[in-house]
């Protein structure tokens, strides 16, 4: 977490990531040249390195649309999701090197402009036997653009958090866009149905994992607890929250993080405002309760991050009685100073 903007923050572990990330691409990019050349002796350099660095981008995209359930499912993945940005612009790295050296094969020979030639050298759009597939690639190479690009906390400042995350959801458009790209090029060029096996196989995949993740969370909000005559409601016993963890709490259609601390306890809104992050699923670390995505942090007694930071989130009113939690579903403004419940 930083006040100022940087061009590049990198800390310890995201040297190794980046490192990792690195080591990867070049691997995948040799072992499949290797094999390639094996068994496509006549495969010309251009071909390779658009069959290479395809397939490295949609291996990657799998890769990151798994980490987000798979975090979520299970937390020691979360190291994966804290740097999975930067995962993601050399995904879209390795998928211009594909796109552009696609065009320049393709179109770029002719009299024309490339992409006034992608557009234009098939106009068979109504036909799904012969429609231009490569246009599909093309505007999926654009949302990933502008995901990589808007990459950094700067735009998601100035941009705010909701359009920002908004704006990254387009993730989905665009695999979309890119199965879609692959199947149509399979079927139209009959290409090795290895290829459209192993995407079948990464579809189901992420998809099995979201739905997983999707059951995990829906627990939670269907969660039914007692509710006191005078509007409190029971959330759970003392010793089941481990002390500077949180229980996470659905009221009023929101969900609240209760947090155990030095036999204290305190409720905040459990979304973090930098990237929505789960703020029940982290803990406390230096007195603060630190987002487990990216490590922002508030005050547990007044949703408030710590000075110079200006971060704010809802806070709640607790009681306990007999050992039992209570909170009161009406959310204080966010900000809100609540003296901490003592047991």
């Amino acid at each position: 977490m930083g006040l100022d903007y940087q061009l590049v923050l990198w800390n310890k572990n995201k040297k190794k990531y980046d490192r990792i990330i690195l080591l990867f691409m070049l691997l995948y990019l040799i072992l499949f040249a290797a094999i390639s050349l094996i068994f496509f002796k006549d495969i010309t350099p251009e071909t390779l390195i658009i069959r290479a660095f395809g397939t490295l981008a949609i291996l990657m995209l799998h890769i990151i649309l798994a980490i987000g359930p798979l975090a979520r499912l299970n937390s020691k993945f979360l190291p994966l999701l804290y740097n999975r940005r930067h995962l993601g612009v050399s995904m879209f790295i390795a998928g211009l090197i594909h796109g552009g050296f696609a065009i320049f094969q393709f179109q770029a020979l002719g009299n024309e402009n490339p992409i006034y030639s992608l557009f234009t050298s098939n106009m068979d759009y109504t036909s799904l036997a012969n429609f231009p597939f490569q246009i599909l690639g093309f505007f999926a190479l654009i949302i990933l653009f502008f995901m990589a690009a808007t990459s950094h906390d700067f735009w998601l400042k100035n941009l705010s958090p909701k359009v920002w995350k908004r704006l990254h959801m387009l993730v989905y458009l665009a695999y979309t866009l890119l199965i879609m790209h692959v199947f149509l090029g399979h079927f139209q060029q009959n290409s090795s149905p290895i290829t459209v096996g192993l995407l079948t196989v990464g579809f189901f995949t992420i998809a099995i994992l979201h739905i997983a993740a999707a059951f995990k969370e829906a627990k939670i909000d269907n969660e039914k607890h007692k509710t006191l005559a005078d509007g409190w409601q029971y959330v759970c016993e003392i010793d089941e929250i481990v002390t500077d963890r949180a229980k996470i709490f659905t009221v009023a259609n929101e969900r609240v993080a209760v947090f155990k601390y030095e036999n204290k306890l305190s409720a905040i809104h459990n979304v973090c405002k930098h990237q929505g992050g789960p703020l029940g699923e982290g803990k406390i670390i230096d007195g603060c309760i630190t987002c487990p995505w990216h490590g922002y942090q508030y005050l547990p007694a007044n949703g408030q991050s710590p000075p110079p930071f200006t971060e704010k989130v809802a806070t709640y009113n607790l009681k306990v009685i007999d050992n039992s939690i209570y909170i009161f579903p009406k959310a204080l403004e966010e900000g809100t100073p609540v003296e901490p419940v003592k047991f």
